[in-house]
Order: C-alpha cells, then structure tokens, then sequence
C-alpha cells in the first residue's frame, strides 16, 4: 500500500527557513516521480517542485527559484522541500505526490509537475507565514 506521510510544516515570520519531509512507503522511490504542491485557501493546488527519478532532474515554479530545494533519500525513503527565505505568499498547506513514472530531463519533470500526473498524495502539512 502507497503511503506518503508529510511533516515539518510551521508557522514561521518572513525571512525564516522550514524543511519539509514526506516519508513514503509500500514502493521503490527510485521508481517514482516526485513532487511537492501547495494550496492557498480560495486558490486552486499548484505544483512547486518536482524531482525526476535520476534525482538531478527538478522543476520549480518561477516563484520559489533559489529559496526551495527539492531533494529525495532513496536509502530513507523520504523527499525533502528546503525552504529558504519564506514569503507571505508562501502559507497554505504543502502536499507531497507520487506517481509511478520514470520521468528524467528538466523540461520534460517541468511540463509533468502538475497535479493531474500524480497517483498518490500524503495529507498535507500546514505552512503558515506571517509577522
């Protein structure tokens, strides 16, 4: 059975770094195409970063460009979200995904980082941002 669980989610002021980790089990993450969402209240789930089966290949949405890091452990199977330099408009609740793919190259995990291409998904962690 494909679980995903998601933790380290925070309230945090502007400025401040939170790393999120999603430990999966029931698969092989090495056969698996990852990526981390997000969604604001009113505002529809968005993807923000998504991570090829080579784990060189990722895809980041053009507003969390060098403040986000996407990573995966295969030997812990967990994917971690580094956030650096956190935004107001950074909040809502982040949701790890999985899908059973093997997808490589940067422009092909950017154009499939999107909800839609995922199977599975944990059941979100809350990232609050404010002063």
């Amino acid at each position: 059975q494909v679980q995903l669980v998601e933790s380290g989610g925070s309230s945090v002021q502007p400025g401040e770094s939170l790393r999120l980790s999603c430990v999966t089990s029931g698969f092989s993450l090495d056969d698996y195409f990852i990526g981390w969402f997000r969604q604001a209240p009113g505002k529809e789930r968005e993807g923000v970063s998504c991570s090829g089966n080579d784990r060189l290949s990722t895809s980041y949405v053009e507003a969390v460009k060098g403040r986000f890091f996407i990573s995966r452990d295969n030997t812990k199977s967990t994917v971690y979200l580094q956030m650096n330099s956190l935004k107001p408009e950074d909040a809502g609740v982040y949701y790890c995904a999985a899908a059973p793919l093997r997808i490589t190259g940067p422009v092909v995990v950017k154009a499939m980082c999107a909800p839609g291409e995922f199977r599975y998904w944990g059941q979100g962690t809350q990232v609050t941002v404010s002063s």
